[in-house]
């Protein structure tokens, strides 16, 4: 199965809500819907069950990201536990979303050695989990990203490492997380090949096109802001073929400044590529009418196929 779907609430949603969000994802035909804990989490866990019952009734598939202000490599306890709380609360509110991933960027090597930082993400994550069992957060995977600078931890070899000797942790793959790091070098047959190991039955991840500016090595690179998919950098279809050739399940979320808009186009490519995406399940609730959000779409200058 492939999901595709935004981060966040739909740029052409008129209600700026988690649950209108989700309707107005349900009525353009995409079935995944990322929740955005940007600064702080800002929901009750009874708007999180509310927003997980709509979404499980529209065939919407949810997943967390926590906040930015994260790093587990942090030698300060206070700082460490700070960041632990917003993942934890990311968490829980994800359990009674009914979403099966929180995604997060580990933190930031700082004076560590690369080995250093590693073994701190990974106290940190089996600290994480045992709390969660404790308190009784169950289908709930912690997703650590790839991130798009030097300075981050979080190369594709570390996080599949992780995850590899932690159970309840899985790889968040960010390709254009993964191509400003390489300094606009991307290959996706090389990433799939280095997820191989760890079997995955469902892969999360995240696309947009990437500007980046250099590191100091030659070969790497740091990300330095999102741009629209037809920026072609790094380029859609190829992946798309990648996915189609190995029957990759996953989560796609866009993160382009045109959320949904891009998503949609990302679909395009799927179905020009053969994919036949399955639409029988319709929704049952639309607001605003399709027709509005139709032209809403196109009055914004883009027209995409909805479907």
């Amino acid at each position: 199965m492939i999901y595709l779907g935004p981060a966040g609430i739909p740029t052409v949603s008129r209600e700026r809500t988690t649950i209108g969000g989700i309707k107005c994802a349900a009525e353009l035909k995409l079935t995944a819907f990322e929740v955005e804990f940007v600064r702080h989490v800002g929901m009750s866990n009874e708007t999180a069950e509310e927003a997980g019952r709509v979404a499980k009734e529209l065939g919407v598939r949810l997943s967390v990201h926590c906040p930015y202000f994260v790093n587990l490599c942090s030698q300060e306890p206070g700082k460490l536990e700070a960041s632990k709380r917003r993942i934890l609360d990311s968490a829980e509110r994800a359990f009674h979303l009914g979403a099966d991933v929180v995604v997060f960027h580990p933190g930031f090597y700082g004076l560590l050695s690369h080995d250093a930082a590693f073994k701190a993400v990974e106290d940190a994550c089996r600290n994480m989990l045992d709390r969660m069992r404790v308190n009784g957060i169950k289908g709930v995977r912690l997703g650590l990203e790839t991130t798009g600078k030097v300075s981050q931890f979080g190369r594709l070899d570390e996080i599949v490492k992780l995850c590899k000797e932690v159970k309840g942790c899985t790889p968040v793959v960010d390709f254009s997380h993964i191509y400003a790091r390489q300094a606009g070098r991307i290959n996706y047959d090389w990433i799939f090949e280095k997820l191989k190991p760890l079997k995955l039955k469902h892969l999360h991840a995240h696309f947009t096109s990437m500007e980046w500016t250099p590191a100091k090595a030659p070969w790497e690179g740091n990300e330095r802001r999102h741009l629209e998919l037809k920026v072609n950098k790094p380029s859609f279809e190829p992946l798309a073929r990648e996915i189609l050739k190995r029957k990759v399940n996953i989560t796609l979320i866009s993160e382009s400044p045109i959320l949904e808009q891009d998503s949609l186009e990302m679909k395009r490519v799927f179905e020009k590529l053969g994919h036949e995406f399955n639409t029988s399940r319709s929704p049952r609730v639309f607001r605003p009418p399709i027709s509005s959000v139709i032209s809403r779409v196109r009055g914004s200058g883009i027209a995409p196929r909805l479907w």
